[in-house]
């Protein structure tokens, strides 16, 4: 109740308002201030409120947060300091010398590759002291069990088939040892019908390849042999056709095509010359002269008798090639 008195005039006021509470209006006030954080927070995560709209708001928060990284970013710098430059400084020798460390894999390498060497220094030395001593010392490589290394000589007849004949087959193979020995000598029946022997060359008659190994059977034998050593051949290239083999070049050694052999023979360096010449003049020995037809095992005897006559020069050639 509230009475004012105004020139006689008595009036009187009654104020029904509830009563004002500041502690309730204080909690509307922060609830309102927290909806409006969650809603800048919701508009900031979404991308629509602007950065100027929310500088003033962040300012001293940000450069507080700045001052913090930086100090800490300092801190962490100094105490990484020197392993990071001893980090940088080995990746720049790096690439000014890239080879730095390869090398020492290399030279690892190198040591092993000296070390399993089935050939002692002692006897590389022997080797180059005379030409005696190098053919001794092929021969104990071409001769010796434990030496996985052997030489051996290979030659291979063979027979017609398909139209007139004029596809070559494998019908025989014989391969000799270093010292002349049998070591494989079969007749082999090809996989295709024979329409003709060539029994003047090829010396197979049509009894001989009838109870002969099966082609696939010969082939697996054959190459078992040949397999990591030096094979002599002459025109050898035509046998391991028949054989559908490839040997490996730097153990092939084939007698038409040395130019020392022809030299020693009197014949032009170019020339391929027969088995037959070549076994006449240097050996004055005659093969291929039975009507029955070539034999095998005496191509590759004679084979392995011409290689020799020129093994110890033509191996210190072959050795001297880059990449042998």
């Amino acid at each position: 109740m509230f009475t004012l008195s105004m020139s006689g005039i008595t009036l009187n006021l009654t104020f029904n308002a509830p009563n004002y509470d500041e502690s309730q209006q204080k909690g509307k006030g922060k609830a309102k201030y927290k909806r409006f954080i969650r809603k800048r927070n919701l508009l900031e995560q979404k991308g629509l409120l602007k950065k100027k709209q929310n500088a003033n708001n962040c300012q001293k928060g940000a450069y507080r947060n700045k001052q913090w990284h930086e100090k800490n970013k300092q801190k962490k710098d100094s105490q990484t300091c020197a392993g990071y430059h001893k980090s940088s400084t080995s990746q720049e020798e790096l690439s000014t010398n890239p080879c730095s460390y390869p090398q020492a894999q290399h030279e690892n390498s190198v040591s092993r590759t000296v070390k399993e060497s089935t050939v002692p220094s002692s006897s590389e030395s022997q080797r180059q002291s005379s030409s005696a001593d190098v053919a001794e010392w092929l021969h104990l490589q071409a001769t010796s069990a434990g030496n996985p290394l052997k030489y051996i000589a290979l030659d291979c007849e063979m027979v017609g088939t398909g139209p007139k004949g004029h596809c070559s087959e494998l019908a025989r193979c014989s391969i000799v040892s270093y010292d002349g020995d049998v070591i494989y000598d079969k007749f082999i029946k090809p996989v295709n019908a024979v329409t003709d022997f060539r029994t003047r060359w090829s010396g197979v008659r049509w009894q001989d390849l009838r109870n002969a190994t099966p082609f696939r059977q010969a082939q697996r034998e054959i190459l078992k042999i040949l397999s990591g050593n030096v094979v002599v051949g002459h025109a050898i290239q035509n046998d391991l056709k028949v054989l559908h083999y490839s040997h490996p070049a730097f153990l092939i050694r084939d007698t038409s095509r040395i130019p020392i052999l022809n030299r020693k023979a009197g014949l032009p360096e170019k020339q391929v010359a027969s088995l037959k010449k070549l076994t006449k003049i240097l050996f004055n020995k005659d093969i291929q002269v039975e009507k029955k037809g070539h034999s095998s095992v005496e191509d590759a005897k004679a084979t392995m008798e011409l290689y020799k006559v020129v093994q110890v020069e033509w191996e210190r050639i072959l050795a001297s090639k880059p990449g042998s």
